[in-house]
């Protein structure tokens, strides 16, 4: 047995193979449902985008990975988008509290609340220099019409009916994404993701399908997380166990994370069509150890457990 194994994520893997059990563990999103968590994240991603690329639209959002709660959707309308775009790898059922984080988000977008920081939420990326109300990116008059009643209204109803997959609706969700031709070439203006995509296996056709979705002239930007997340001792020692125990411990799990590096998700990027605008690594400590690795990696990967990425398709 490799010792950096936490044995629950053994047995977590084993238990899976139980049919029932197989159904709830596939069955649990996990998302956070803390308005000010979402409203973080969400602004943190608009200052971070509009540092590196200060024109850009974000009218036609979409997300991959909102799991159960809209929070990010629901922050994205509110702050002037015209539609949102849930994309996830299984279907969850929403919640009942989307509408509370709508009451809670509306009410930090009337009063302009400074960006929750670190102190609130230290491990939440990416770090911003200044945490003020990005009014340059969210205007005065964007909120003039996001925040109307009649919008509001409008909002609160999308969320109390049935969530599908429509042209028209303020909120869309397909599920599975991969398998979903729906997401019309072209018509998404800004793609986000938040410590999703170190659990998709296919990041080649997750980044090809971004490139598809995306506008000639969008932007995408993604919170990356290459740690363990709980799974062994070290941040790192999911990278030193061997195929076929990682296998035990997937299970048959939908997802569980795909043990990717940071230069394998820049390499994916740039080899379906994106070029790479900002890319912010978050240094590990310790760095991972040189020797044992199970995994293809460079030398600059041993010290990177994160990583926030901005790219673009590149310009043909």
């Amino acid at each position: 047995m490799n010792t950096q194994l936490r044995w629950q994520s053994v047995a977590k893997g084993l238990g899976t193979l139980v049919p029932v059990v197989s159904t709830l563990a596939n069955s649990a999103a996990g998302s956070p449902v803390s308005a000010r968590y979402f409203y973080s994240v969400w602004l943190r991603h608009l200052v971070s985008i509009a540092s590196v690329r200060p024109r850009f639209s974000y009218e036609v959002v979409a997300e991959l990975g909102p799991g159960d709660a809209l929070g990010m959707g629901i922050c994205a309308l509110l702050s002037g988008a015209r539609r949102y775009i849930g994309l996830d790898r299984i279907a969850f059922g929403p919640r009942a509290d989307n509408l509370r984080l709508l009451d809670e988000l509306q009410a930090l977008f009337k009063v302009r609340t400074p960006i929750p920081d670190d102190q609130e939420f230290p491990g939440v990326y990416p770090k911003l220099e200044m945490y003020a109300f990005p009014g340059n990116v969210v205007t005065d008059d964007m909120l003039a019409v996001s925040l109307a009643p009649r919008q509001l209204a409008r909002l609160r109803a999308a969320l109390q009916g049935e969530l599908h997959f429509s042209e028209d609706s303020l909120f869309s969700y397909a599920a599975p994404w991969d398998a979903s031709e729906r997401v019309r070439p072209g018509s998404v203006d800004l793609l986000v993701s938040q410590a999703v995509l170190e659990h998709v296996d296919d990041v080649d056709g997750a980044y090809r399908a971004m490139h598809r979705w995306l506008k000639a002239d969008g932007v995408m930007s993604h919170r990356i997380d290459y740690t363990c997340h709980g799974i062994t001792r070290d941040w790192y020692g999911h990278w030193t166990v061997s195929t076929g125990l990682w296998r035990i411990v997937r299970g048959k799990r939908a997802y569980l994370i795909n043990r990717l590096p940071h230069s394998a998700h820049i390499a994916a990027m740039r080899r379906n069509g994106f070029e790479i605008v900002d890319c912010a690594p978050t240094p590990s400590s310790p760095a991972a150890p040189a020797g044992n690795l199970r995994i293809a990696h460079i030398a600059s990967d041993l010290a990177i457990k994160g990583a926030f990425v901005v790219a673009q398709p590149t310009a043909q």
